[in-house]
């Protein structure tokens, strides 16, 4: 309290109450030449807004330069120094009470609300003046300067007086003092010199005659209107201001200082009118100045949003909610671009035709939330109008009125192209990271079979070299060859299921199915550690990528394994359980009795990158990418841990639906064998193979049941065909340097598309991005090397018999 009084009595505050003292004597002074109802009471009192402006520039602590203002102003016309004291306290209250209630009211002196309008003339030219009014003319009603009888006419000029002061004279003070540059200066120019010019004529009118002064003043609103439209309230203001001053002036002149007592009356009449219109126009004005800076402000805003959201690199779509479904209103650029369609071609269209492919639950969520008006987030396909299909994150907001109702949708798309191909690049690196960690143990499996195939066939050599008396013995030997051959195909096919990227496709999948190679995986590794306990259990097939789910199998035993020591392996166990979930979901576990997982680590093992084991050891990568693979697949991975007795990772997958598991038969056709094929024509085959050895050996197989002809390049085999020679069948490799089986099979469509339809593609499984595509839209048979002798017969057979075709692989 101390330190305020001591800054109010500064010099410099000192001089501010001064100077506020002197502009309202001076205001007061210019009122009083308008008193003709009483000698104290003026319908025109622009000190009352000289009051306000002050104490809003200055601070209302300066109040007592108001105080000493009024305070003189009444010495000034010989009121007595009660009564001065009392009509001072009151127009100084008012004043006070006006910057009160404006700050309360979050009131801003640039007068570009309609709130702030609506605040300063209700508030403090309607409201907080009727207190001066009261104040004053009571005390001159009790010391009998106003008789009784006046009073409530006195009441209502002075309360007229001091709300018009503070309509016309206060916004002049608040947006002078801001000092803001003056936009369009050759208007703001012309709106002067009409005003100048209807202030002049005003003038006039009032000399000459009360009716043309009437007609004059009707100028003042195409003026006001001009200037708040174009100006804002300063021009409003500055307007109604010399309208005002020069109208008045012009009044009192026709007027003059000699009247009768009717003629004063009619005066004071006419004087309050006046004001009355002056302050209904005024008012009218600012508003109108208010909401238009409020309306310009919104614009722009609005432009502002929009340019925003035309230049962010997200599709932004919206959607206006209509009987019929939700119609596309805005579209901005990147969405455009995503679609490959312009604004006009989207506006009034649906957004569901936008969509791509979509599994039919997040269809049926989408719709649902489009209908209900909910936020959802999912990933769709967008369809561009070249035919390419672009993976959008979608996130769906709706826009509701005032009574809860939505009215229009907001959807955002994100482009996740790179991200897809990140995360596919990231997925495929763990997997061969996660076969990595098995590779000494892969090799293991390798060598023991390959090497009693050596053995094996160098034994029929030698076996057969004895003539007839080795002959048995050399069969033996080959058919123990024959073993190891097939048991190096298992091992293959299981790197190859678990390290290829083309193994995508969603299908009717046995998880015990899927098990068996992981097992074969890691079983080599585990032996050293601890005892493989499997149980299986009846479980529903599940729609899913076999390779995806193999991955996630091999991640979870891989840190099984790692979660035990070596050199136990009777104290330990890893079990496998396989069962149907009380929901009717497939369930899938994967249970050791290691080390365990702290309390503190259990709630980040699924984060990317986080491990608590050597880079040797893993990425962090592991868990994550399953954790993600089992979400896509509409399930669920959980698990239960206690530090020192192991780990529990609970897989639950939901069951394909029945039409999907009808289509897939049970079990496929038994393929025929050599000796079974009595009845079997005989064929002409093409056989094309970049690898001579693998056609020769393929001709030696297929001979003594059909004709065969070998080519080792795809140009080779063309030449064949456009020679005129007869093929019934094609067994092609897929991948080949220079023309490859794809491209072979684009030939024989326009040459020979029969022959094009009995086409076998072989493939090693290194499948490119082109070759995936292929195959997944080629109707042919394809057939992954090594292929078995007997499946390779039971194919040639399907080619050329339609309804065998599903004997193939």
């Amino acid at each position: 309290m101390r330190e305020r009084i001591a800054w109010a009595y500064e010099p410099r505050s000192i001089l501010a109450m001064l100077a506020l003292a002197a502009a309202y004597l001076v205001a007061a002074k210019a009122g009083m030449a308008f008193s003709l109802v009483h000698s104290s009471v003026s319908p025109v009192w622009p000190a009352s807004g000289v009051a306000l402006g002050g104490l809003l520039l200055c601070g209302a602590s300066r109040w007592p330069g108001i105080f000493l203002g009024s305070f003189l102003s009444t010495l000034f016309w010989q009121a007595p120094l009660i009564g001065s004291l009392v009509t001072s306290t009151g127009a100084t209250l008012e004043a006070v009470l006006g910057v009160w209630l404006l700050r309360r009211l979050d009131f801003s002196a640039a007068l570009e609300r309609v709130q702030d309008v609506v605040a300063l003339i209700l508030g403090a030219a309607v409201g907080c003046s009727l207190v001066s009014a009261l104040i004053g003319n009571l005390s001159l009603a009790a010391e009998g300067i106003l008789p009784w009888a006046d009073f409530m006419k006195a009441v209502g000029v002075w309360w007229g007086g001091d709300a018009m002061g503070i309509v016309v004279v206060t916004p002049v003070l608040l947006l002078l003092w801001a000092r803001q540059p003056v936009e369009r200066r050759l208007e703001a120019m012309a709106l002067t010199s009409c005003t100048l010019l209807i202030c002049l004529a005003l003038f006039t009118a009032a000399l000459v005659g009360p009716s043309s002064w009437y007609i004059g003043t009707f100028f003042l609103f195409p003026l006001a209107v001009w200037a708040a439209l174009r100006f804002g309230p300063r021009g409003v203001s500055l307007v109604t201001l010399f309208l005002t001053v020069f109208s008045l002036w012009g009044v009192m002149v026709r007027l003059g200082p000699s009247q009768t007592e009717l003629q004063s009356q009619a005066s004071a009449q006419t004087l309050v009118l006046w004001q009355f219109f002056i302050g209904v126009g005024a008012t009218t004005c600012l508003l109108l100045a208010a909401a238009s800076a409020g309306r310009r402000d919104a614009t722009k805003r609005m432009e502002l949003l929009a340019a925003a959201v035309r230049s962010v690199s997200e599709g932004v779509v919206i959607c206006a909610v209509t009987p019929s479904g939700p119609k596309v209103l805005f579209a901005n650029e990147a969405f455009r671009a995503m679609v490959g369609l312009g604004m006009v071609e989207l506006m009034g269209r649906s957004p569901r035709e936008f969509a791509g492919e979509m599994d039919p639950e997040t269809r049926q969520r989408l719709e649902t939330a489009m209908r209900q008006g909910e936020l959802f987030r999912c990933q769709v396909l967008l369809r561009h109008r070249d035919g390419k299909r672009v993976p959008s994150e979608l996130q769906l907001s709706p826009v509701r009125d005032a009574d809860g109702k939505v009215t229009h949708l907001v959807s955002i798309h994100r482009d996740v192209t790179a991200t897809q191909e990140l995360r596919t690049r990231l997925m495929a690196a763990e997997r061969v990271a996660a076969v990595g960690t098995l590779a000494a143990g892969v090799g293991h499996e390798i060598q023991n079979p390959l090497a009693y195939l050596e053995l094996s066939l160098e034994g029929a050599v030698r076996s057969l070299g004895q003539g007839r008396a080795g002959a048995v013995d050399a069969l033996v030997q080959l058919r123990d060859a024959q073993e190891g051959a097939e048991r190096i195909r298992h091992i293959v096919q299981d790197l190859r299921m678990f390290s290829r990227e083309g193994a995508q496709e969603r299908k009717p999948v046995d998880l015990r199915e899927v098990t068996t190679p992981a097992l074969r995986m890691v079983r080599h590794v585990l032996r050293d550690r601890a005892r493989l306990e499997e149980d299986y259990g009846s479980v529903p097939r599940v729609l899913a990528s076999e390779g995806r789910l193999g991955q996630v199998l091999l991640n979870l035993l891989v840190n099984a394994v790692q979660a035990i020591p070596e050199g136990a392996p009777e104290q330990h166990v890893v079990r496998v359980r396989t069962r149907t979930a009380p929901d009717g979901r497939a369930q899938v576990e994967v249970s050791d009795t290691g080390r365990g997982i702290h309390p503190e680590v259990l709630p980040h093992i699924f984060e990317p990158f986080f491990t608590t084991k050597s880079l040797e050891e893993g990425t962090g990568l592991g868990l994550s990418i399953s954790q993600q693979i089992v979400r896509a697949h509409g399930g669920e991975i959980h698990v239960h841990s206690e530090p020192g007795k192991g780990s529990v990772f609970t897989v639950l997958l939901p069951a394909a639906p029945e039409a999907v598991t009808r289509e897939v038969p049970e079990a496929r056709a038994e393929p025929r064998t050599p000796s079974s094929r009595a009845l079997a024509r005989r064929v002409r085959v093409l056989i094309v193979d970049d690898e001579p050895r693998l056609a020769q050996s393929m001709r030696l197989l297929l001979e003594p049941v059909h004709e065969v002809v070998t080519a080792t390049c795809g140009k080779d085999a063309l030449a064949l065909v456009s020679s005129g020679q007869r093929f019934d069948v094609v067994v092609c490799d897929l991948q080949m340097p220079g023309t490859t089986g794809m491209d072979l099979y684009e030939k024989l469509s326009e040459q020979a598309p029969e022959l094009a339809r009995r086409l076998v593609f072989m493939s090693g499984g290194a499948y490119t991005e082109a070759a995936i595509d292929f195959v997944r839209t080629v109707p042919n048979l394809v057939l992954e090397k090594p292929v078995p002798p007997e499946l390779l017969l039971a194919t040639i057979d399907a080619a050329l018999t339609p309804e065998l075709r599903q004997t193939g692989s």
